[in-house]
């Protein structure tokens, strides 16, 4: 046998530079690029391996080790899932900040390799600097954080372990039913160590991604309950991005005439000018959407988890006859309210229902296709108002700035937000232009996402527009990785809306009795309290000092500007702008279901009392479906 003699890290790096994914015919590498901050319990192994490796295995520079697995699930989203990026770090610090970008990573289904550090496997000395001691586990690191938020886990303890781990690996970050956050932990000795490896394990490997069609059965179930339905309606979930399925949701829509609402990561599966569209559902949705789920008889629920934003904590589907049909990759999600189960890729099964309905002339009712359409119109109407801008030199609202971002955009831009009181404005308001335009987390709803998500956004579609819309809040929590766009000159568009606090939060607060406590950046006031004036921060200089070209925007007039002018910069460019609270007339429009936050059951404080009583009322419409 011919082998190569290499240290474990350089093994791994010349494998991974060696992987394709493979679907359509389109192939792809697996993983693209490395990112990495290096300490002592990689530097000399994986940091020495991509040294030696050079240009066959891209590195890009972190600043935060959380950032990296955001940029790096960015990349894979916008990817389409068929191409990743590693992230390595250092044992420690370096390691257990992976464990929230691997939690993200593993909720939404999107692929990341993590390679940390990890401590001596021949344990010569021992604890190293940065080990976590276990008095009664001695093989307990913390890695072993990584492995509730990890698809799949290994410590590489010997060389020759690599070869069956780093094969399952990438089986896991290449099949759609398993993908997430994959975790290969690696000991600082282990990494150095060479070893003479089969030349196989080096050549040219192709994972294609499989499009399982539906079982005959199943198919024939879901037909049955389409064409008793009278009132059904589809919730296109991510999963139909993921499996590039929205020509053929579209094609369905049109040939079926069934509406279609999107969850978060859905939305966009439809051109928001598809008659099918009524936008987003659930507690962020539209009233149109809303409306039909509380009515409809089929929910046809299509690569979506049912989170409870969905479902409106089980209160949404009100009819006593609602039935479900359960479209999903994986069988766990495709059962889900005790639905009929269509286990399949998105765009298989869809290809076979279109066309099995197709054969059987089915179409919903006239009267129902013109129910909708002409709530979707009203609705629209709304949108139009809570857009519409006040004179020029008034200051913004937060909706007025995602109205001004509306008139500007093209097919070719894409939106990054993941939390705050945005995702709700933008899954009720925002009209999607393309199947990528729309990259809401919302599965993790991860504060700090955005800016490392633009960049790894960028990376993966060069030439298009990248905005990161992000608030005060999620921008302290995690700005650094601006250095990183500065670093390779990417011209991702941050717009940092500052409110003083948590908006979203602050709301929520506020709506189960605890008066927004602690949700404001106030100074304390002499009773103690954050009630002072707002805190003297200023996130535009910051943004600057970090290397951006700052753009300052007080008006409506400034703010549009500053956005056409950020949208032709070829530079990181940040527009900074100062909201103003939303009124009647240019607020979003109220939530449309609700969402279950339990509040205190006993409390001295009028305001938690009377939201005590408004939460006794809506939970007692929750059911269970079965």
């Amino acid at each position: 046998m011919s082998t190569r003699r290499l240290t474990t890290a350089q093994a791994l790096v010349a494998f991974l530079a060696r992987q394709y994914t493979e679907r359509d015919g389109r192939r792809q590498r697996l993983i693209s690029a490395t990112w990495g901050i290096f300490g002592h319990g990689n530097v000399a192994g994986i940091g020495q391996a991509l040294l030696e490796t050079g240009p066959a295995m891209p590195y890009l520079q972190g600043r935060n080790e959380q950032s990296m697995v955001h940029a790096a699930v960015g990349y894979a989203r916008q990817s389409g899932r068929l191409s990743a990026h590693a992230v390595t770090t250092s044992i420690g610090p370096g390691a257990t900040n992976l464990v929230t970008g691997a939690a993200l990573a593993t909720v939404n289904h999107l692929p990341v390799l993590l390679l940390p550090g990890d401590v001596f496997a021949t344990r010569p000395a021992d604890p190293v600097l940065q080990q976590l001691e276990v008095p009664s586990a001695g093989d307990v690191s913390v890695n072993d954080c990584l492995r509730p938020v990890s698809r799949y886990f290994d410590r590489i303890t010997r060389p020759e372990a690599l070869v069956p781990a780093a094969l399952q690996a990438m089986r896991t970050l290449a099949d759609p039913a398993e993908t997430g956050a994959v975790t290969l932990a690696l000991p600082q000795d282990v990494q150095a160590e060479a070893y003479d490896w089969p030349e196989e394990f080096f050549a040219e490997r192709v994972w294609y991604v499989r499009r399982p069609g539906p079982d005959e059965h199943e198919l024939e179930q879901a037909v049955r309950a389409v064409r008793s339905a009278r009132r059904p309606l589809i919730i296109a979930g991510g999963g139909v991005h993921h499996s590039a399925a929205e020509e053929t949701l579209a094609a369905f829509a049109a040939a079926t005439r069934i509406p279609v609402a999107s969850t978060q990561s859905g939305k966009g599966s439809l051109h928001h000018d598809h008659p099918a569209d009524v936008g987003g559902i659930g507690h962020t949705g539209t009233a149109t959407a809303d409306e039909l789920a509380r009515t409809a008889d089929l929910v046809i629920g299509i690569g979506t988890r049912c989170t409870d934003f969905t479902t409106a904590s089980a209160t949404l589907f009100a009819n006593p006859a609602v039935r479900f049909l359960g479209v999903n990759i994986t069988g766990f999600d495709a059962h889900k309210l005790a639905a009929f189960p269509l286990v399949a890729d998105a765009r298989a099964a869809l290809e076979a229902l279109t066309k099995a309905l197709n054969e059987r002339n089915y179409r919903v009712d006239p009267d129902y296709e013109t129910e909708y359409t002409d709530a979707k119109r009203h609705w629209e109407q709304r949108v139009d108002a809570a857009y519409a801008a006040d004179a020029p030199e008034a200051r913004p609202t937060q909706v007025q700035v995602l109205g001004l971002l509306d008139s500007l955009v093209t097919d070719d831009d894409i939106l990054i937000n993941a939390a705050g009181s945005l995702p709700g404005d933008l899954h009720q308001l925002w009209r999607t232009r393309s199947r990528r335009q729309y990259h809401v987390e919302y599965g993790y709803s991860c504060m700090g996402y955005e800016i490392p998500a633009a960049i790894g956004v960028q990376l993966a579609a060069p030439g298009r527009p990248v905005w990161a819309l992000v608030g005060d809040g999620t921008y302290l929590m995690n700005p650094t990785e601006i250095v990183t766009a500065v670093q390779e000159n990417l011209p991702v568009k941050v717009v940092v809306l500052q409110n003083h606090g948590y908006a979203s939060i602050g709301g929520l607060s506020e709506a189960v009795g605890s008066e927004r406590f602690g949700t404001a950046y106030r100074q304390r006031a002499a009773d103690g309290t954050f009630t002072g004036p707002p805190l003297p921060v200023d996130l535009a200089a910051n943004a600057a000092s970090l290397g951006m070209r700052v753009l300052r925007a007080r008006t409506v007039r400034d703010l549009r500007e500053a956005l056409a002018d950020a949208r032709a910069s070829d530079r990181p460019t940040c527009v900074y702008v100062e909201t103003k609270t939303a009124d009647t007339v240019s607020g979003p429009p109220p939530a449309q279901a609700w969402w279950d936050v339990p509040v205190a059951e006993t409390a001295a404080r009028p305001s938690a009392v009377k939201a005590r009583e408004d939460y006794d009322r809506q939970v007692a419409a929750r059911r269970r479906h079965l």
